[in-house]
């Protein structure tokens, strides 16, 4: 089969398509033919050596999927031909993938397999966040740093739904409009936010940051915080890990949140499912439903990975075999 090949670590330049060996369905592994698979900043990562995961080169690139069932085991809530998304570190920017059935998720039929590819890395951290972790409430307000990306619109979708204001932080005046475009209140440059999230709030400041940025932003986002508010730790694309100095927290009543989605669900057994089970209701409503910037051929991965670097992705985009 055909599949997107990091065979030295040099940038999404460098990835290569390949003949591999199809993948051999093992005990408890359900095999899929890929139909779209979704390009995330791990997978940029990946390609230059700097994810926290370092899989030896060679490997195949991609971590979240949709397609068809092609074999499944005795026994399995899964037969062949079924509709369904999923999620592996690796290996999912190929023609067919295996991987276990915990990882491997009902589609629902209102969904195109291109918008399924979106789901399982993006918007099942953000029920994570804003659920179990932030535990977002009705009428709160909740500014999105990177809110143009996969996390930040897979956050602006869901926190509308559960009835929060949403604020948006983004870099240009055509990322203001996506943002609004896609159920977001009030959109703001990154250049003065925490004045203009004041400003929004009437001096009192937001309930919740989402942060998947880091960097140069972070003091600024706790400023931004009202009391009891919540700063939640997403990732770093930014590249810089901020420090704080905990006196912060301190005077003004504020939390600072790591969020490791993947770090707490892989360890108990059947929590995705659980987490796929709560997003699903969003899914069939259509209230939840991920914008696609781009599609592209397995041909031009190396190009689709690289725009995540360039920052010029509208919502996401899929590698469609």
């Amino acid at each position: 089969m055909r599949a997107v090949q990091v065979a030295r670590l040099d940038g999404p330049d460098a990835v290569e398509i390949a003949e591999v060996p199809e993948p051999v369905r093992a005990e408890g592994q359900v095999l899929v033919e890929v139909k779209a698979a979704g390009v995330n900043f791990p997978d940029l990562l990946l390609t230059k050596g700097m994810y926290q995961y370092k899989p030896e080169p060679p490997f195949v690139l991609g971590g979240e999927f949709a397609g068809v069932v092609r074999e499944a085991p005795a026994g399995s809530e899964f037969a062949p031909g079924d509709r369904v998304a999923g999620t592996s570190t690796t290996g999912a920017f190929a023609e067919v993938v295996a991987l276990p059935e915990t990882f491997v998720f009902p589609l629902p039929d209102n969904l195109d397999f291109a918008a399924g590819a979106c789901l399982p890395m993006n918007y099942l951290t953000m029920t994570f966040a804003l659920i179990t972790r932030g535990q977002l409430r009705k009428d709160e307000t909740v500014l999105v740093h990177g809110a143009a990306g996969g996390i930040g619109t897979a956050t602006i979708q869901l926190a509308a739904a559960l009835g929060a204001r949403v604020i948006s932080v983004v870099s240009t005046p055509e990322k203001a409009e996506f943002v609004k475009s896609i159920g977001s209140h009030e959109a703001v440059l990154a250049d003065g936010f925490k004045d203009a999230a004041k400003e929004l709030t009437g001096g009192q400041g937001v309930d919740m940051v989402i942060d998947p940025v880091g960097g140069d932003r972070f003091t600024d986002s706790l400023r931004s915080l009202a009391p009891l508010g919540r700063l939640l730790i997403i990732g770093f694309t930014a590249g810089d890990i901020p420090t704080v100095k905990v006196n912060r927290l301190l005077l003004n009543n504020v939390d600072v949140r790591g969020v490791g989605w993947g770090a707490y669900a892989l360890p108990r057994a059947g929590y995705m499912r659980q987490e796929w089970d709560r997003l699903v209701p969003f899914l069939t409503s259509g209230v939840v439903d991920p914008p696609i910037s781009g599609r592209f051929p397995l041909e031009r991965a190396g190009e689709a990975v690289a725009r995540l670097g360039d920052r010029t992705v509208l919502g996401k985009v899929v590698i469609e075999p």
